[in-house]
């Protein structure tokens, strides 16, 4: 039989550009997730600073990065417990402007205190891209981590399936997912057809990513006070099932959920979704490139 992961789901407001004081209350969270017999804590996007790239001391904020990365190595080792500090933004220097490159990087920490994988974001919403620096083409890699193999994506990430595919492929069976993802986030005329679009989005796309990759997401969304467009909903979700653990409201808190990696073998079994993808004659290439569909032209035309 597969083994159970206690996963803590922490689902932290972030206030805006206070880091000390959010780390502090995320660390507060991890101990009390370790003390349950938690495996793994998993924090939201931004978690640190919230999003608020126009204010000047944002960057400042950011360049200390190293500072929270090795404060979260030490608590790792501590309390003996994995954690993702949802992402931690890192200014890097940038070789063609004078201002600082930022880049949205989620890392995951073992119980030893050992960074065991690193993602930067990919897929940046529309409002990042001004400011952030995209992996761009970089490979989605699969960890090696105590509990399994793993994926690691962020917030819009969620959006394109073909991140999942490649993660599968390579074997990944949990996925973790740090979110900043709010209401406001859906334009007008989608508010004034649903003003809860995106609470829509998020539960049916996590249950169907889950199911149509037999894997297991992790999703830690951030939390705020109500009325501010904060959507929360963390959840743990499986295939057959759903969420096993789903934070329904926007609220700050925590949630420790046995995760039966069982189940993730029953669903490959019933789905073979990864026996078809490992085939020869698969149908899907995953790496969809320009270049390669004008090459595919060339060929057609001197036939």
């Amino acid at each position: 039989m597969a083994p159970i992961v206690k996963v803590a789901v922490i689902q932290l407001y972030p206030k805006p550009l206070q880091p000390e004081l959010n780390f502090n209350k995320a660390a507060g969270f991890i101990r009390s997730a370790a003390s349950q017999g938690a495996e793994l804590a998993v924090l939201p996007e931004y978690h640190l600073t919230n999003w608020r790239p126009d204010d000047p001391s944002f960057v400042t904020h950011c360049a200390q990065w190293q500072t929270y990365l090795q404060k979260y190595q030490d608590l790792a080792k501590e309390c003996k417990i994995c954690i993702v500090p949802g992402t931690i933004v890192e200014t890097h220097p940038n070789e063609e402007k004078e201002e600082e490159r930022l880049v949205n990087v989620a890392y995951f920490i073992d119980h030893e205190g050992v960074i065991v994988g690193k993602y930067i974001k990919k897929n940046l919403w529309h409002p990042e891209r001004p400011h952030l620096t995209s992996s761009t083409r970089d490979a989605h890699e699969v960890f090696d981590t105590p509990i399994g193999k793993v994926g690691m994506l962020v917030c819009w990430d969620l959006a394109f399936p073909e991140a999942f595919r490649e993660l599968i492929a390579n074997g990944a069976k949990i996925i973790i997912i740090p979110t900043f993802w709010t209401l406001n986030d859906c334009n007008e005329a989608g508010l004034k057809r649903n003003p809860s679009a995106e609470a829509l989005f998020l539960d049916a796309t996590l249950t169907a990513r889950a199911f149509e990759n037999t894997c297991a997401v992790i999703f830690a969304n951030a939390g705020g006070p109500s009325g501010r467009g904060y959507a929360g909903l963390s959840q743990v979700t499986v295939p057959f099932i759903g969420p096993l653990t789903r934070m329904g409201s926007c609220a700050e808190g925590m949630s420790v959920v046995d995760l039966d990696m069982q189940i993730l073998e029953e669903a490959e079994d019933n789905y073979k979704v990864r026996e078809d993808l490992a085939r020869e004659d698969w149908h899907y290439d995953y790496r969809h490139t320009r270049g390669k569909e004008v090459e595919e032209d060339k060929v057609r035309e001197k036939l």
